[in-house]
């Protein structure tokens, strides 16, 4: 009897939290400076979330027939790509957001620091 699970497995579980799964998808979707994107690494986890919240929030003909659009959501350009992936999201009970980014610890600017304001 195997003492693990097998990886595919472990993950898919895990990502059945939807925290889990939307940081899982944040990570893919932040590259370091000079980062190249990997789309075949972008359709991989957005595949594995779709397998793990799909059972959740679909039917399973559902679920299968939202993992086939994946291939002609990733193909598309422009804002109907995003504003499709935020549906596709959705579906699995995720949503798209866009937040502050983080600065250089060291930053000497007057900007606000991430997303956190104090007034004394």
């Amino acid at each position: 009897m195997p003492k693990s699970l097998p990886y595919h497995e472990f993950l898919i579980s895990h990502l059945k939290d939807p925290s889990y799964a939307a940081v899982y998808l944040e990570t893919h979707f932040e590259l370091e400076e000079g980062e190249e994107p990997d789309p075949k690494l972008l359709k991989l986890a957005l595949s594995h979330v779709a397998e793990a919240l799909g059972e959740q929030n679909l039917t399973p003909e559902e679920a299968k027939v939202h993992l086939e659009k994946l291939d002609e959501l990733l193909s598309q350009r422009g804002s109907e790509a995003i504003y499709n992936l935020g549906t596709w999201l959705n579906a699995l009970g995720l949503k798209l957001t866009v937040t502050v980014a983080q600065k250089a610890e060291n930053s000497n600017t007057d900007s606000v620091n991430n997303s956190e304001l104090t007034v004394s």
